[in-house]
């Protein structure tokens, strides 16, 4: 994928602040790591099998901070595979690519460093590469959606600075399913359906809610059918064609849906084979054993006594180790106890909440109609373009009704990093606020200069860069040319203040 483009600056400086705020995050977590010692949780915390080295200790004590609480989960599986039960609340495609990286690029450490320690300085460089990515993939998703290249840098830029890096820098999926989700995306506005179903299916491998993705292809699908019923509505359709037509949707639909949710089944057919049906014995090193009796995990046991899910009709092993092991259901968490997790994911909820008041405030005809209505003639003017356009109804729902699933059905505390990783929509809403009340944003241009005086510069063909002015959203204003260290000036003073309006 052509994520990086020498014709285009504005992405090459999503991606440098995207490897800066990586860089910038391992700094501080290692120099808190060292200045502040480990809150003590009662969290999965396996024992180290062998004793880790005088190098796995120093890697430890300077990335340790990345690798707890599920972190713990994905580099045990990552080592170990699928020892305990509740380890099969953490999908597969994130472990093996850290063992992969592990045994392949790093396969020359092994010398000086273990395993694990090999595993956690995999995720470090993943988790990296990943973050980058998908920056580049946020930004060229909101230039096809919004057809705003400001609104859509802006956003890349709030994604990197975003409260949730800390997570995409951790080792957890958060980085690699937000990539993945993000250039699924992108393939899908480009046109690219298969490569799109692909890596919504390669997302779903990553994390669960990847099965929420499929309803951007319900959605394509049903909106392109319904427009085309709606060409040449005066005349008499015939019934045969509107018969073969709706068979070509309906089989579309069923095969992307069945291809996007097809990891989560063959990983839910594994730990039924796993947990539930014969196998071998496997060795389990006793203080993995006695981890299990301390704690109540379920090792796996060919000839001992099967999990009650197994036993059900359709034996889902996802949706009891979250029921049993994390009490998460509907409204289980609404407890006073609670109440601090509730404020610490109030401001994504409210934030959330404003964003979908506003687009529905905005287009509510379109909302009405589910954007399933053909544009009438005196309606064919330019199309809005920002946050509000049409384009983005289908985002808006897609967040909303992860807000919903994350707020009423899930531990509330995880909503920043849930939506973060999953949704552009916190993001473009965000920049549209920075760009509709943070006046130096379109005030200014690259060098400081009014708008009309940039304009006035772009007339000029000698002193200018050439770009598709007028092209995108009144607000933009490309850069003129100017000298590199103008260039870096105006960008970082531009990064410095968005983080300032944060």
């Amino acid at each position: 994928m052509e994520l990086a483009s020498r014709q285009d600056p504005y992405l090459q400086v999503v991606v440098h602040t995207a490897m800066c705020c990586r860089a910038v995050t391992l700094l501080l977590q290692a120099v808190f790591d060292l200045l502040i010692p480990d809150h003590a949780a009662d969290a999965f915390s396996p024992p180290r099998l062998p004793e880790p080295g005088t190098y796995d200790l120093l890697l430890e004590r300077l990335l340790g901070g990345l690798a707890h609480w599920d972190a713990e989960h994905f580099l045990f599986i990552a080592e170990r595979g699928y020892l305990y039960e509740h380890n099969c609340a953490f999908f597969p495609l994130y472990p093996l690519s850290l063992r992969a990286v592990a045994d392949g690029a790093l396969w020359p450490l092994r010398q000086l460093l273990r395993l694990r320690s090999r595993l956690l300085l995999s995720a470090v460089l993943l988790n990296s590469l990943f973050s980058v990515l998908a920056a580049a993939a946020l930004y060229k998703l909101g230039c096809a959606v919004l057809r705003c290249r400001r609104t859509a840098f802006l956003a890349a830029l709030l994604f990197c600075i975003s409260p949730a890096n800390v997570f995409m820098a951790a080792a957890y999926s958060e980085s690699m399913f937000a990539f993945l989700a993000f250039s699924a995306m992108w393939q899908l506005e480009k046109g690219q359906s298969w490569l799109s179903t692909l890596l919504f299916s390669l997302a779903t491998g990553v994390r669960a809610n990847g099965l929420v993705n499929a309803g951007f292809f319900l959605y394509s699908r049903s909106k392109s059918f319904a427009l085309q019923l709606q060409v040449g509505s005066g005349s008499v359709r015939k019934l045969s064609l509107l018969q073969r037509q709706l068979l070509s949707v309906a089989s579309s639909m069923l095969l992307t849906c069945a291809g996007i949710c097809l990891p989560f089944a063959l990983f839910q057919y594994y730990a039924y084979l796993r947990f539930c049906g014969p196998g071998l014995e496997l060795a389990v090193p006793e203080p993995l054993q006695q981890l299990a009796l301390d704690k109540g995990y379920r090792l796996v046991s060919p000839n001992g006594v099967k999990p009650p899910w197994c036993s059900q009709r359709f034996p889902v092993v996802y949706s009891y180790i979250q029921d049993v092991y994390w009490n998460v259901g509907f409204l289980r968490y609404f407890e006073l106890r609670q109440v601090p997790n509730f404020l610490l994911a109030l401001p994504v909820a409210l934030l959330g909440s404003w964003a979908t008041w506003t687009f529905v405030v905005a287009n509510p005809r379109h909302c009405l109609t589910l954007g399933l209505e053909r544009r009438k003639k005196k309606q064919d003017g330019k199309p809005r373009a920002g946050f509000c356009c049409p384009a983005v109804f289908v985002y808006v729902v897609h967040a909303t009704a992860l807000l919903a699933l994350g707020f009423f059905c899930m531990h509330v505390q995880v909503l920043t990093r849930f939506l973060g990783s999953s949704s552009p929509m916190l993001y473009w809403f965000s920049a549209h606020l920075l760009q509709g009340h943070e006046a130096w944003l379109w005030k200014e241009g690259a060098d400081g200069q009014s708008a009309g005086r940039v304009r006035e510069r772009q007339s000029d063909a000698t002193t200018t860069t050439q770009w598709p002015v007028g092209q995108y959203h009144a607000s933009f204003h490309e850069p003129v040319k100017h000298s590199a260290r103008s260039r870096c000036v105006f960008w970082v003073k531009e990064v410095l203040m968005v983080q300032i309006c944060l």
